[in-house]
């Protein structure tokens, strides 16, 4: 049985995915917010929804959203929030956006729920529980070679400025495939055995939060390219399975 917790969130991210579903396709008027990111009526709206549910059942908890900014920060309990993760894909009509809610729970991220309307797949995961896909348990991969190793990137623009950057292409040589699958879609693909590493630089912790805690309770290991543990001040990622990780870390530390 899921916990209160973990029950409210699958029932905010499905009712946020009635919302997105009705307004996909759409041709919706897109605002650029301060940051230069995209802005839709299917972001707001869904995060609306999925604010209502959470503080209805959980009044006491902080709320951290993409749209609706933060409240509550220094609670014991607060929820991270991003409505649409891959706003950009929404808009071009590509199906590789996803609802993410995770729990961030004195520091340390215990739930998470990733919920793909258009593509397909739900999933989550709650610290000690095991991690879930569309309802079956799900394992990452025990590959331990780096040349048997299938590699998926994505937002790599601060990775290329970086001495990280010809490292990388070392990586790349020895690995078996290398791919650029992006957003929610590697860390599901990792999660449940189909691929080993993913790596990507310029993210923000809304859009990892909840595959933080699926990666990890699937038996992978998450963090960013320093090998710390993720908060909210991350903005990159090294996730792979358990065999591979510290291996990709020292290379691409060396």
């Amino acid at each position: 049985m899921p916990s209160r917790e973990l029950q409210a969130a699958l029932d905010a991210a499905q009712a946020a995915a009635g919302i997105i579903r009705d307004l996909y396709r759409r041709n919706l008027e897109v605002r650029t917010k301060a940051d230069a990111s995209p802005v839709t009526e299917a972001d707001v709206r869904a995060e609306e929804a999925i604010r209502s549910i959470l503080s209805e059942r959980f009044p006491s908890y902080g709320f951290y959203g993409e749209e609706t900014g933060r409240s509550a920060m220094d609670a014991d309990n607060v929820w991270l929030v991003d409505p649409i993760d891959g706003t950009k894909s929404f808009v071009r009509e590509c199906p590789f956006f996803s609802t993410q809610i995770a729990l961030l729970r004195e520091g340390r991220l215990v739930l998470g729920v990733s919920c793909a309307p258009a593509y397909g797949e739900l999933a989550w995961a709650e610290e000690g529980a095991g991690a879930f896909l569309d309802g079956r348990p799900i394992r990452v991969s025990d590959v331990a070679a780096l040349d048997q190793a299938i590699v998926s990137t994505g937002n790599l623009r601060t990775l290329t400025r970086s001495a990280r950057w010809q490292r990388f292409g070392e990586l790349i040589q020895q690995v078996s495939r290398i791919r650029g699958y992006g957003d929610f879609v590697h860390y599901h693909l990792l999660a449940r055995g189909s691929l080993d590493v993913v790596i990507e630089s310029d993210v923000n912790v809304l859009d990892i939060a909840a595959l933080t805690v699926i990666v990890r309770e699937a038996g992978g290991v998450f963090t960013d390219l320093d090998g710390r543990d993720v908060g909210l001040d991350t903005t990159s990622v090294l996730a792979a399975n358990s065999a591979l990780h510290s291996r990709v870390l020292e290379l691409l530390r060396a």
